[in-house]
């Protein structure tokens, strides 16, 4: 999939290469497509920071004090299924998710973890700052997607509200990497106060307006009629794959499908009218239009400007007013939002006939402490989380995995982020094992997990 920045720049080169980007369309429509696809898109809501297993989906209400969660677990509509008792909407929808409580990894920290989360690899050097995002990268499971994604008019890569970064710094594993700029997520708002430009955003440059584009096409067209030799090689089959990338950059439906205004407002009240609702919200257009993969990238710009990973839930900090973990999970910011909108979001989903085809996946980048904290809160622990499948053949109102007494570790069917990555891959009918080409065009495996089949 070419996206739209990437067009506009190569429409702008006159010359041989004027006519690059409907040469590289028109060469990825030949690739052969996936079969036994369950799924058409993916919705991924990523929780950053690192959501507590044990005060949400993997509750121990027979643990000790000081571990044992201060919320209640309740019923849901799936018997033996149970959740935190500030997730009641959550609880009705149960028979349409898997949750799977034994997701496992070795990392405590940040920044490796959401590179491993988002990627399916490894790199323990990347501690904040030293973890910006670098074309030497392999590319985050997103991009690697709308490489095998046909082309069309809509972005096949989308992340809302903005990409994980903060303190100028986008996160390394939230773009494309080695595979090239045109597998970039159209990333509606760039990271909080981030040294880095907002990759593919969704409006034409300050300095190219709609007539200026006009022109550049009228400029590629007569370059296409001169050129005797692409005249002789049948030049006139690329037409096609001139249009598509011209509708790309200017097409309609694009604008139309970020119109979250145009829904009607109950149905945005039964989102939420905060950031998160509306993303989720946005994120059903945006599969209903034909893009094959949104990020919902969860995260909370605090009122002294900064963000916050508020799912990061130690407590005590600053700029939260510091208050207890605890206080975290029922602010405007964490638990209540969540219930609301991934409630509505399966909801509205099934209800519209989507969910077979759309996979929702939620996930952290890591789990907590067993142990609560002097601020009442957990700390980072990448041993165990609990991870969310629905839709896109998944089979509803299961639980795959254990913990044990203390959700400290997997006692049942670990699951690695490479796993985690697999299953996504093989409900959107891609191989995990297929090969992918870095810059120098050497092969490299996409992914090194195995999909948890069991799920489907």
């Amino acid at each position: 999939m070419l996206h739209r920045r990437d067009a506009m720049i190569r429409l702008g080169q006159l010359g041989a290469c004027g006519l690059a980007l409907p040469t590289l369309l028109q060469a990825r429509a030949t690739a052969s497509p996936q079969a036994g696809r369950s799924a058409d898109s993916c919705i991924f809501i990523f929780l950053w920071g690192g959501p507590p297993q044990q005060d949400m989906w993997d509750m121990k209400p027979d643990a000790p004090p000081g571990i044992k969660s201060l919320f209640n677990p309740i019923d849901t509509v799936v018997p033996g299924i149970r959740v935190c008792d500030q997730m009641p909407l959550f609880a009705r929808h149960t028979d349409k998710v898997a949750v799977v409580r034994s997701l496992t990894h070795g990392d405590n920290n940040h920044e490796p973890s959401v590179y491993h989360m988002m990627t399916g690899r490894k790199d323990p050097t990347l501690v904040s700052p030293r973890n910006p995002r670098k074309r030497s990268h392999p590319p985050n499971f997103a991009s690697a997607l709308a490489y095998f994604t046909p082309p069309s008019s809509m972005p096949a890569n989308v992340t809302i509200p903005r990409p994980v970064g903060h303190d100028g710094v986008t996160y390394a594993g939230t773009y494309a990497g080695f595979l090239g700029p045109k597998y970039d997520p159209l990333e509606k708002l760039p990271a909080n106060k981030s040294k880095e430009p907002a990759a593919h955003p969704d409006v034409l440059p300050p300095d190219v307006n709609e007539t200026r584009l006009a022109a550049r096409e009228g400029l590629l067209k007569l370059l296409q009629k001169q050129d005797s030799t692409l005249q002789k090689t049948g030049g006139s089959d690329l037409d096609e794959f001139r249009n598509q990338a011209m509708q790309m950059i200017a097409s309609p439906k694009v604008r139309e499908a970020f119109a979250v205004e145009k829904e009607p407002p109950k149905l945005r009240d039964h989102y939420g009218r905060n950031e998160y609702g509306e993303s989720f919200l946005l994120a059903r257009r945006l599969v209903e239009s034909g893009v094959k993969v949104v990020s919902v990238i969860w995260m909370y710009i605090m009122p002294n400007g900064g963000v916050a990973n508020v799912w990061d839930n130690h407590g005590g900090t600053g700029g939260l007013g510091s208050i207890t973990g605890y206080a975290m999970l029922k602010e405007k910011y964490c638990l209540p939002p969540l219930d609301r909108a991934l409630s509505a979001l399966l909801e509205d989903l099934s209800d519209r006939g989507m969910l077979d085809r759309t996979l929702v996946a939620v996930a952290g980048e890591f789990g907590r402490t067993p142990k609560i904290n002097g601020t009442t809160g957990r700390d980072h622990w990448g041993a165990a989380q609990s991870v969310l499948f629905a839709g896109g053949g998944i089979r509803g109102g299961q639980v795959y995995g254990k913990t044990d007494k203390i959700a400290a570790y997997p006692t049942d069917n670990p699951v690695s982020p490479d796993d985690f990555l697999a299953t996504i891959y093989h409900a959107m009918g891609v191989d995990p094992a297929v090969m992918i080409p870095d810059r120098e065009n050497r092969p490299h495996r996409l992914c090194d997990g195995k999909p948890v089949l069991s799920l489907f």
